[in-house]
């Protein structure tokens, strides 16, 4: 029955080294990547639509991103968005063509940008914390009400300190391996 809860659980887990992973895609390290690009939202036929609901973006070298939008009168409104999105990239507009060319990180832009990293990454550990809490409470509660053993109870809370060990060592891994695609020139 233990094995179950946790098993369970593992879902929730997963879902805040998912959300970790989002977050990564989101900072940039000096290599252009689509995904920096996914918070910029358009105004479009009346409604705030994401920038890769509208237009295809391309990465044509490790230092430039192309966007085309589907409709050409969306030009304009993708040009003002990009540049409200402060992204530290100026559009240039190609006739249909949207070009961002990622300019030279300084060491000090890295060095903010691993500080950023790092925040994010005591979130996810927080987070995977958060639900480790939730079903050591949830495995104590049922103790309680009698339907499981105190045997049961502390097997069960060391599985569920490995499986929080295991996510938070992959929340771990993934921020060293940003870290360093930052810091590599």
């Amino acid at each position: 029955m233990t094995l179950q809860i946790i098993s369970d659980k593992k879902i929730d887990f997963q879902k805040a080294v998912d959300h970790f992973k989002e977050e990564l895609a989101t900072i940039r390290s000096g290599r252009a990547h689509p995904a920096i690009l996914d918070k910029v939202m358009i105004e479009s036929y009346g409604a705030m639509t994401p920038l890769k609901g509208v237009a295809s973006i391309n990465v044509p070298d490790a230092k430039t991103l192309a966007i085309e939008p589907w409709d050409a009168g969306l030009v304009k409104e993708i040009e003002k968005a990009l540049i409200a999105a402060d992204l530290g990239m100026q559009p240039t507009v190609q006739g249909k063509l949207i070009r961002l060319t990622m300019p030279p990180m300084s060491d000090e832009r890295r060095k903010q940008l691993v500080k950023v990293l790092k925040e994010k990454a005591e979130a996810a550990r927080v987070a995977v914390r958060a639900v480790r809490e939730k079903v050591r409470d949830h495995v104590i509660k049922l103790e309680k009400e009698k339907q499981l053993g105190e045997d049961e109870r502390f097997r069960a809370q060391d599985d569920l300190d490995k499986i929080t060990k295991q996510f938070t060592e992959e929340v771990d891994k993934l921020a060293a391996d940003k870290e360093k695609e930052i810091m590599t020139v």
